[in-house]
């Protein structure tokens, strides 16, 4: 009996170390039997923002720093990381090079144009083979593997410009186009629409189509040679957004402002204010920022594995004097913060 409080602890210790036993395994129970809901689930690892790589035409341009806007908000929206790389100005090898490098260094998705067939469907379709997808903006590869594309129907928007040159000169125009490329598919597209559009007016003529390689000095030069050998036009239609401004300055050097009908694309800084001054009739109006912003968007949901529309088409309309200023801004001016 002396011992009986000896027994008494060792008792109490063993039922102790029992019913701790069966508190852990209750709540191992509960952890793996009863899982949390899905907003209160940890997850066990945290993936690294994706890397998406957008590669514009040229740099140095006003349009595709809008384009460049839109892609960054909806990327800072969404968490991604966003690279905005390209040729300073238009350059076809450059552009290819830089598509190569970005697909060399595995990033996540890409966002470029389909200039031409020939060189970009293979490039676009060896890019898609290393599994990392393709979204076209501005201008579409259709052919080729891309997942989807973003931008303006560019024959539709040629075939509006035809429309409002054919309305605002009655009909009666001798015309001439210069054209940012003559080998670049949404220009080709442009031009085509336009002269769909203008096709059944008798009296309208088409009398020459020059390129201007995407500059304002080469749509100048273009317009000037033009003029000496037509004296007889009196409209123009360019297809880049520097292709209105170059023909404008040549249109005001012989003082034919008056007498000289002009349309053009996009609404750069220069082009809104010869819109203001009369020198531009009209242009049309694409939406670079939404462009951009969607196309980072629909990327985003590829690589989360959805399914996203092949086509989304943005809105394009022809704007002339009467309709400034614009709205919203973040599709036309490239200082609005």
């Amino acid at each position: 009996m002396r011992h009986w409080w000896k027994r008494l602890f060792y008792g109490g210790g063993i039922a102790a170390l029992f019913a701790s036993a069966s508190f852990t395994a209750y709540c191992a129970w509960n952890v793996y039997a009863y899982p949390k809901s899905e907003k209160e689930r940890v997850p066990e690892t945290t993936k690294e923002a994706y890397h998406f790589v957008l590669v514009p035409e040229e740099l140095d341009n006003d349009y595709w720093r809008l384009v460049e806007k839109g892609a960054k908000a909806a990327a800072k929206e969404l968490g991604i990381d966003l690279e905005y790389i390209g040729p300073r100005q238009a350059n076809i090898d450059e552009h290819l090079r830089i598509l190569k490098k970005a697909a060399a260094a595995k990033v996540d998705g890409i966002i470029t144009q389909g200039l031409t067939e020939a060189e970009f469907v293979p490039v676009i379709n060896e890019i898609t083979d290393k599994n990392i997808p393709v979204v076209t903006i501005d201008t579409d590869a259709p052919t080729s593997r891309r997942v989807a594309y973003v931008g303006t129907d560019n024959y539709y928007a040629g075939f509006l410009a035809g429309r409002a040159l054919a309305e605002d000169t009655k009909g009666k125009a001798t015309v001439a186009i210069i054209t940012g490329s003559l080998t670049a598919a949404h220009q080709q597209l442009r031009v085509r629409g336009f002269e769909d559009a203008v096709r059944q007016e008798k009296g309208i003529r088409i009398v020459a189509i020059e390129e201007s390689h995407i500059t304002r000095v080469q749509a100048a030069e273009k317009a000037y040679t033009i003029l000496k050998k037509h004296p007889d036009v009196n409209a123009f239609y360019g297809t880049s957004a520097l292709d209105a401004i170059g023909v404008a300055k040549v249109v005001e050097q012989f003082h034919r402002e008056q007498k000289t009908y002009i349309i053009g694309f996009d609404t750069l800084p220069e082009t809104i204010r010869y819109l203001q001054k009369g020198t531009i009739a009209a242009t049309v109006v694409q939406e670079p920022y939404e462009m951009g912003y969607k196309a980072v968007q629909l990327m985003a949901e590829i690589v989360a594995g959805k399914d996203v529309p092949a086509m989304t088409n943005t809105e394009t309309k022809v704007i002339r004097k009467k309709d400034l200023p614009l709205r919203p801004a973040r599709n036309y001016e490239v200082n609005t913060p």
